[in-house]
C-alpha cells in the first residue's frame, strides 16, 4: 500500500513537470466552467421569461374578465399561458429545449393550429444548439482523454525508457496504473468540479447529480480504457492518436449522422404545417357549410350537447366553438400520425445510441435533466389535457346560453405544469 501511494505521489509530481498536460487540464477546466455558466445563464433566462409571462398573462386575463361576461367573448379573448419549466439540473443538458417549444399561449380556439404554428422554425439552425456541459463531456472530453493517454506507452518506448521502467517497477499495474490513475482523476476533477458548483447554485437533487456523475465517469472510463488498450503495444504515438481520433469521429459524428438519415428515411410522417393547414381549412370551410353539418359532426363526439344545438340566429358562439372542435377532429388522424412517428424516431434513435457512446451519454443525461424529446411530448400532452378542461368549463354556459359570474370565473381551469419525471415512458399521447 505504501509503495502504491509513493507511486501515485511520484506520478503526480511527474505530471506537474509536463507543461502540455497542465495546459490541457487548464483548458478543460475553463471550457467546462464556461459550459456550466452558459447553461445556468440560459436556464435563468428561461425562468425569468416564464415569470414575466405569468404576470402578463394574469393581468391580461383579469382585464378581459372585467370587460366581458358573455362566455363566447371570454373564451375568445382569454389567453392561457402553458409552459414547461426547466428542471434544476437542466443547465447541464439543455437537450431539445432549443428545438421543441417549451411555452405556448392557448385559448378556446382549435388547438392543433395553436400547437403546430411554431413548427415552421429552421430545424437545422436549432440543432446547432448551445455549448452546455453534456456537449463538452460527450464531444470534447474524448479528445482530451486521447491526448493524455495515447502515448502512455509509446512515448516511453520512443525515448528508450520503457524496458528500464518495466524492469525496475515492482509490477506493471503499479507503474502504469499509477500514471493512468493520476491523469484520470485529474481529468475527472477538471471536468466535474464546475458541474458540481453549478448543481449547488441551481439546487439540483442529489439523485440527479449522482446519475449524471455515474454516467459521466463511465463514459470517460470507456475512452480511457480504449486509449490505453489501443496504445499498449504500439511504438508510434502519432499512429495511436490517429486511430483513436478515427474512433472519435466514427462514434461522435458518422454513426449519429448516418443513423439520423436512416431514421428519417425509414419513418415517414406529416409535417406540422400539413396539420395546421388541414385544421384551418376545416375551420374556414365551416362558415360556408350548413350549420347542421357542423353540429352533427360535433355531437358525434360530444353527444352530451345533442339537445342544445338548435340555433335561433345566424351566429351563435356555441356554433363557432363547435366548428373549432370539428377542425381539430378533421386534423386528428394527421396529428396522431405525426406524434406516433416522433415517438418511433425517438425509440429508433435509442438503438443507434447503443453503438455510439457520445449519443448514448447525451440521451441518458437529457433524460435525467428532463430536456429530451419525451419531456417535450409530455408537455404537449399537458397542453391537450388543459385545453380539454377549458372546453369542459366553457361548453355548459355556451350551449345553455348562460353568462359566467364571478364565482364561476374563480373556478376556471388554471394551467399547472406536472412535476418532472425521469422514468423513461414512451406512450403516445391521445388527442382530446
Amino acid at each position: 500500500m505504501n509503495y502504491m501511494f509513493a507511486q501515485l505521489i511520484r506520478e503526480w509530481r511527474f505530471m506537474l513537470t509536463q507543461k502540455y498536460i497542465l495546459v490541457l487540464l487548464l483548458c478543460t477546466l475553463v471550457i467546462s466552467g464556461f459550459s456550466v455558466w452558459s447553461g445556468l445563464r440560459e436556464i435563468n433566462q428561461q425562468e425569468q421569461t416564464i415569470q414575466r409571462l405569468l404576470q402578463a398573462d394574469e393581468q391580461d386575463r383579469s382585464e378581459t374578465q372585467a370587460k366581458y361576461s358573455d362566455p363566447g367573448y371570454l373564451a375568445y379573448y382569454s389567453f392561457h399561458l402553458t409552459y414547461s419549466p426547466p428542471s434544476a439540473i437542466a443547465f447541464a443538458a439543455l437537450g431539445e429545449r432549443d428545438i421543441y417549444p417549451w411555452k405556448h399561449r392557448v385559448r378556446m380556439l382549435a388547438l392543433e393550429g395553436q400547437i403546430y404554428e411554431s413548427d415552421g422554425q429552421n430545424a437545422e439552425l436549432a440543432q446547432t444548439g448551445k455549448i452546455d456541459f453534456v456537449f463538452v463531456l460527450s464531444a470534447l472530453a474524448p479528445l482530451l482523454i486521447i491526448l493524455l493517454f495515447h502515448d502512455l506507452y509509446a512515448s516511453e518506448r520512443a525515448s528508450g525508457r520503457h524496458d528500464l521502467l518495466v524492469t525496475t517497477a515492482k509490477s506493471g499495474l503499479a507503474l502504469w496504473g499509477a500514471r493512468a490513475g493520476v491523469r484520470f482523476i485529474t481529468v475527472i476533477l477538471c471536468l466535474m468540479l464546475p458541474f458540481y458548483i453549478g448543481t449547488w447554485i441551481s439546487g439540483s437533487s442529489l439523485d440527479s447529480v449522482l446519475q449524471v456523475s455515474v454516467w459521466s465517469i463511465l463514459y470517460l472510463l470507456f475512452w480511457t480504457l480504449l486509449s490505453i488498450w489501443w496504445g499498449k503495444n504500439a511504438s508510434s504515438a502519432p499512429r495511436v492518436a490517429s486511430g483513436l481520433i478515427g474512433f472519435w469521429v466514427l462514434f461522435a459524428f458518422i454513426i449519429p449522422i448516418l443513423g439520423d438519415l436512416a431514421i428519417q428515411k425509414a419513418v415517414h410522417s406529416p409535417k406540422g404545417g400539413d396539420i395546421l393547414l388541414t385544421q384551418r381549412e376545416a375551420v374556414n370551410d365551416a362558415w360556408d357549410l350548413p350549420k347542421e353539418t357542423t353540429m352533427d359532426a360535433f355531437t358525434a363526439t360530444h353527444p352530451k350537447w345533442k339537445n342544445h344545438v338548435a340555433m335561433e340566429s345566424m351566429f351563435e358562439w356555441k356554433w363557432y366553438y363547435a366548428f373549432q372542435q370539428v377542425g381539430d377532429q378533421k386534423a386528428e388522424s394527421l396529428s396522431q400520425a405525426y406524434r406516433q412517428a416522433a415517438h418511433q424516431k425517438y425509440d429508433l434513435s435509442g438503438y443507434i445510441s447503443l453503438i455510439s457512446p457520445p449519443l448514448l451519454l447525451q440521451r441518458q443525461l437529457t433524460r435525467v435533466a428532463n430536456t429530451d424529446a419525451l419531456a417535450a411530448f409530455a408537455y404537449e400532452q399537458q397542453i391537450r389535457d388543459f385545453h380539454k378542461r377549458l372546453r369542459e368549463f366553457y361548453y355548459p354556459p355556451l350551449f345553455k346560453g348562460l353568462n359566467l359570474g364571478r364565482s364561476q370565473l374563480a373556478i376556471m381551469p388554471r394551467y399547472k405544469p406536472e412535476a418532472h419525471k425521469t422514468k423513461n415512458t414512451s406512450t403516445t399521447p391521445q388527442l382530446h
